[in-house]
C-alpha cells in the first residue's frame, strides 16, 4: 500500500527551513543545508598579460569571473577569495608564465604560490638549472581549510629571468585560472 505525503516544508529540529515547496513541483534548498553541496564555489580569469618583475613575489590579478556562487571572490581590488562557510575547500591555480614579447629573456626558475591570509599554503616550484625555458605552466591543487570569515585566499608568482622580465598569460582560452570550490566540513 502507497501513501502520499503532503507538505509544503521540510524542517529540522531547530526549525531551519531544508526544503520548501512552491505546490507545483519546484523545489527549493538553502545553500549549505545538503551534504556535499559544493558551495561557495568560484573561477576566475586573467583577461590579459600581467607584467612581472625578476625575482619579486607579485600577486596575480585574477580579474574575470567565469562564475562566484556567493560573492566570495574580489576581482577588482584584492584579487582574492574570502569564503563566507567554514569548511574544506579544493583549490586549483594555474598560471602561463612566459617571456616579454620581442624579448630574448630566458626563465631560469619559477614558484607559483597558493597563500592564505598572506602565507604560502601550497606551491609550484620548477628550477630549469641550465635549460633555460621562454614559456611554462604551473599547476597547483590543494585542499585547505578555511574558518568561514576572516581567512583570505590569492595567488602570488615569482620569477628569475636572465634578464628583463616575464609575465602571467591571460586572455580568453584559460590560460591562468584561479578557482575554489568547498568539499565539507
Amino acid at each position: 500500500m502507497a501513501g502520499i505525503l503532503k507538505v509544503d516544508k521540510y524542517q529540522d529540529f531547530n526549525g531551519n527551513d531544508i526544503m520548501t515547496s512552491d505546490g507545483s513541483g519546484t523545489i527549493t534548498m538553502p545553500s549549505g543545508i545538503i551534504s556535499g553541496q559544493n558551495f561557495p564555489a568560484f573561477q576566475a580569469l586573467l583577461s590579459g598579460d600581467q607584467n612581472i618583475s625578476d625575482n619579486v613575489s607579485t600577486r596575480i590579478n585574477y580579474d574575470t569571473e567565469v562564475f562566484d556562487t556567493d560573492s566570495a571572490y574580489d576581482n577588482a581590488t584584492n584579487y582574492r577569495f574570502t569564503p563566507t562557510v567554514a569548511g574544506k575547500y579544493c583549490f586549483y591555480v594555474q598560471a602561463r608564465v612566459a617571456q616579454n614579447s620581442g624579448s630574448i629573456d630566458q626563465i631560469v626558475q619559477s614558484t607559483l604560490l597558493l597563500r592564505k591570509n598572506g602565507t604560502g599554503v601550497a606551491q609550484r616550484y620548477d628550477n630549469f638549472n641550465s635549460h633555460f625555458v621562454c614559456f611554462f605552466t604551473q599547476n597547483i591543487s590543494a585542499i585547505v581549510e578555511a574558518n568561514g570569515t576572516t581567512d583570505y585566499f590569492d595567488v602570488a608568482v615569482q620569477c628569475d629571468v636572465i634578464s628583463g622580465s616575464v609575465n602571467v598569460g591571460g586572455g580568453s582560452g584559460g590560460q591562468s585560472i584561479f578557482s575554489a570550490y568547498r568539499i565539507g566540513a
